[in-house]
């Protein structure tokens, strides 16, 4: 399996530590991003360890999340390639999720 990370899901990141940034140190921001991005990893050796997504079942795709503290990596799988659609900070509103 191969793990790649959509455009909408790096921007989703950037805005996520953005918005964290001025309230932790630099090193703790650091930690969370590894953190998000390890948990992502883990999917290449499980693919299917996430919950499916209900929020996006319209879609017919088989989203699913993987939850790292207040983060959900949202992904889809399409063969060999897992595909990261959006990291989404789950205390915000579900409506805001961009899969």
């Amino acid at each position: 399996m191969k793990l790649l990370y959509t455009e909408q899901a790096i921007e989703s990141l950037n805005e996520a530590l953005d918005f964290i940034a001025p309230k932790v140190t630099n090193k703790k921001l650091s930690e969370i991003r590894n953190q998000i991005l390890d948990k992502a990893d883990t999917l290449i050796d499980q693919p299917l360890k996430g919950q499916i997504e209900p929020l996006f079942e319209h879609l017919n795709l088989e989203h699913r999340r993987l939850v790292e503290g207040n983060y959900k990596n949202i992904y889809r799988i399409d063969g060999s390639i897992i595909y990261v659609t959006d990291i989404f900070d789950s205390r915000q509103d579900p409506s805001k999720m961009k899969g």
